[in-house]
């Protein structure tokens, strides 16, 4: 209810912009229920007319850079980070210092490693390592949505674009399809690369 109520539409309902932040536990990590899921698909669901942001960070500087631009923004919307403690312990998930100290957040990363692709895969947070480590081939682009609210969908237009020669799109989360980011991104993924 708080969530619903005073979060979600804080700025439409009460006329309150607040910029509060909430770093949530995210993912199957096989730690019991109070750690698999901050539930992804019901903030995605009240998500609209710019009500906040929605991200799910890949690297520690994309956090630092994210929550640096949070703490700095002029006009304040809440904040909703989904944070699975098993990047943590991923050895991978590591950025090096001139990545904190020069660059700013970027909602949607390409795959720089990969310059003509067969298939196109779209990928939000932890479950791009594990594709990382399962792909087999050089022609599997691997594109990370950081921030799923609001879509930018110019600056995955611009991704799509340079994989013009792709056959294959598809979007790849950890969750069942009734969960996670699905129900949200697929038609606007749809669209864009129809």
């Amino acid at each position: 209810i708080i969530i619903d109520q005073f979060l979600a539409s804080s700025e439409q309902k009460w006329g309150h912009r607040s910029g509060l932040t909430l770093y949530l536990p995210h993912g199957y990590e096989d730690q019991g229920p109070e750690h698999s899921s901050a539930r992804l698909e019901r903030f995605l669901q009240l998500s609209a007319n710019n009500n906040w942001t929605v991200a799910n960070c890949t690297t520690p500087a994309q956090l630092f850079h994210l929550l640096r631009r949070q703490a700095h923004q002029t006009l304040k919307k809440p904040l909703i980070l989904m944070a699975p403690k098993a990047l943590l312990r991923k050895p991978e998930c590591v950025s090096s210092l001139g990545e904190f100290a020069s660059g700013s957040f970027e909602e949607v990363m390409p795959d720089l490693s990969v310059k003509t692709a067969r298939r196109v895969i779209f990928c939000s947070g932890r479950v791009y390592y594990d594709l990382l480590a399962a792909r087999k081939t050089s022609d599997v682009a691997l594109i990370r949505i950081e921030q799923l609210y609001p879509f930018e969908a110019e600056k995955i237009k611009n991704v799509i674009q340079s994989y013009a020669g792709a056959s294959d799109w598809c979007w790849v989360q950890e969750e069942p399809r009734n969960m996670g980011a699905w129900s949200y991104i697929f038609p606007l993924l749809n669209q864009l690369t129809s």
